[in-house]
């Protein structure tokens, strides 16, 4: 236990002297996340509003698919990405491998089921009598979908969080598709990773620190959007 505080208070000391390579691995770790949560948001709300809103043929295919796809290892998305942008992949000339736009894509895969899932799971669940009180108020196809957005909004903001908490977390994205190269494309998890494995704990803690920290913020974040 002596080790393991003599650690914290060395992470600490990293943290407020503002060491470059542990601020540079959060840097981009927010960068990679932020864009990932941004594609991720605008293809999967739709489709889980889509999934969760309107009845079709294969309903219940497409939403075993989606949930299939809740358990998506980080390695096997690494993978996917890493063929389709390496120099023989399709998107090859795109120039993404080993920069901070192919890991977000990656992330951006694993985060868009997440959102889509819990999206139509909170639509499917929205008040039958709140789509008939605003037929019976004369509101169009285009309001009342809306409106049900407006209702459902928390619901919607944990599906984010909750996709966000994967995103911020995950390894093998950012291992296989990023490379983990200091000041460019490290991020807090890969960097944890290679500390612990060369024994500097102090390193590793100081941006466990941060990472909780982040998660800890987008939480309160949260509760203060419910209480407006």
């Amino acid at each position: 236990m002596e080790y393991l505080a003599q650690g914290f208070i060395k992470a600490l000391e990293l943290l407020i002297r503002g060491d470059v390579s542990t601020w540079s691995a959060v840097l981009a770790t927010l960068k990679a996340s932020s864009w990932s949560m941004g594609m991720s948001l605008l293809a999967g709300l739709p489709c889980g509003f889509i999934l969760g809103y309107f009845e079709f043929p294969f309903k219940r295919h497409v939403r075993t698919l989606v949930d299939t796809l809740l358990a998506l290892p980080t390695v096997c998305v690494g993978l996917l990405v890493y063929a389709f942008i390496s120099s023989q992949g399709p998107l090859g000339e795109w120039k993404l491998l080993f920069s901070l736009p192919g890991i977000a894509m990656g992330q951006a895969i694993l985060a868009f089921p997440i959102v889509t899932a819990i999206t139509a799971s909170i639509v499917e669940n929205i008040d039958p009598d709140l789509k008939l009180t605003l037929v019976s108020l004369g509101a169009g196809k285009k309001d009342i979908m809306f409106t049900c957005l407006w209702e459902v909004r928390f619901g919607i903001i944990a599906a984010a969080v909750t996709a966000y908490g994967r995103v911020l977390t995950e390894v093998g994205i950012s291992m296989i598709v990023g490379g983990n190269i200091k000041y460019h494309t490290r991020t807090i998890t890969t960097a944890i990773a290679l500390e612990t494995n060369k024994g500097m704990f102090a390193d590793g803690i100081a941006l466990g620190i941060v990472l909780m920290a982040i998660a800890f913020g987008v939480n309160i974040s949260l509760s203060f959007l419910r209480k407006k």
